[in-house]
């Protein structure tokens, strides 16, 4: 792994990742993390678990993984022109009942995008079961003029919390 830890198993947690009933964005991200790390651990009692949600957010409106190209598309629609929120969720459940929580916040600019855009980036299926419709990582770079904060929670995972959580639980990297 990039920072130096390595997982010795990654396993789906299987949990409904469906908001809750006016759920604001930094608590939804909080809470599937959080249930993600409870629905792995009682499977591994003697490891660290390891979980984490991103959560794009435009105002208080949390936008899905978008697993259709209408989705994808009413995402960028939506986000074309605007500044919006990532939110990363972590949760570390470590033997001994230690537990560190964090959410993570970055803020994200994108360009106005032109219709050929959006329909070349679509086309590119990379959006697909990625928050918010897009990836950071690949051809949306390019929609992005100004972001403050974690690149890396954009991507899925905030390296530097993830890091120092670990750290702070006793662990150090490989």
């Amino acid at each position: 792994m990039q920072i130096g830890y390595a997982p010795d198993v990654i396993e789906p947690a299987d949990i409904d990742e469906s908001p809750l009933a006016r759920e604001l964005p930094p608590q939804h991200a909080a809470r599937l993390a959080r249930h993600k790390a409870l629905a792995v651990h009682p499977r591994h009692p003697d490891a660290v678990v390891l979980a984490a949600d991103t959560v794009v957010a435009c105002g208080r409106r949390i936008l899905p993984k978008a697993e259709t190209i209408e989705q994808a598309q009413a995402c960028l629609a939506l986000l074309s022109g605007r500044r919006h929120r990532v939110f990363g969720g972590i949760a570390l459940h470590a033997p001994g009942g230690r537990e560190v929580h964090r959410v993570v916040r970055t803020d994200v600019a994108f360009k106005v995008l032109s219709d050929d855009e959006m329909r070349r980036y679509l086309d590119s299926g990379e959006w697909h079961g990625k928050a918010g419709g897009y990836a950071i990582q690949g051809r949306a770079a390019t929609f992005v003029r100004w972001l403050g904060g974690s690149y890396s929670n954009i991507v899925g995972l905030p390296l530097f919390e993830v890091a120092s959580a670990l750290h702070g639980l006793g662990l150090s990297p490989r």
